[in-house]
């Protein structure tokens, strides 16, 4: 089984994976972690700072394949972050696809104004950010609102966190399409 968690930053991929790891032992892919990897390995120009868009073009098909090969070896893994585009399931066939499940994480208007603070006491909780100063309530409105809107044209499965973060996931029925 492949997990594929996505969504904008700070809406809890990363905490998301880890609990699904500590509940069903799949080991989990941060893409953060392997586009710096490659940028500190001076394997790409591209920088931290770099367009999404831009990102996305050149880790996703570093991350579709390293997807086939675990599925081709019955093995199953995790993948999160924010660089996995919204018209995934048309780099696999069904065969594959058969295999994937997909979330994406958007947090409420109402969400992010009432626990901002929130937001941001719990963003380094599994992963330490050293600046998060570009965290900001209009920027993080500004990202789930894009997110939401995308996921909508798209029509793929996702979470909208509104009153309490809770995100209600199983392997067996994934989560439900809000």
């Amino acid at each position: 089984m492949i997990v594929l968690i996505c969504g904008a930053s700070h809406t809890g991929k990363t905490a998301l994976a880890q609990k699904l790891l500590e509940q069903y032992h799949y080991p989990y892919l941060s893409i953060d972690h392997l586009k710096m990897g490659l940028i500190r390995s001076s394997n790409t120009a591209l920088t931290p700072m770099s367009d999404d868009g831009e990102l996305t073009a050149y880790l996703w098909p570093i991350v579709r394949e390293m997807i086939k090969t675990a599925i081709e070896n019955k093995q199953n893994l995790i993948v999160e972050g924010c660089y996995i585009p919204f018209d995934w399931e048309a780099d696999f066939d069904a065969e594959y696809r058969a295999h994937i499940r997909y979330l994406c994480l958007v947090m409420s208007e109402h969400y992010i104004k009432t626990h901002f603070s929130d937001i941001k006491r719990y963003a380094s909780v599994i992963e330490d950010r050293m600046d998060d100063s570009y965290c900001t309530m209009e920027g993080v409105l500004e990202d789930n609102s894009e997110m939401l809107r995308m996921a909508k044209q798209y029509g793929v499965r996702y979470v909208l966190i509104d009153d309490r973060y809770e995100i209600p996931f199983d392997m067996d029925c994934e989560a439900a399409k809000s």
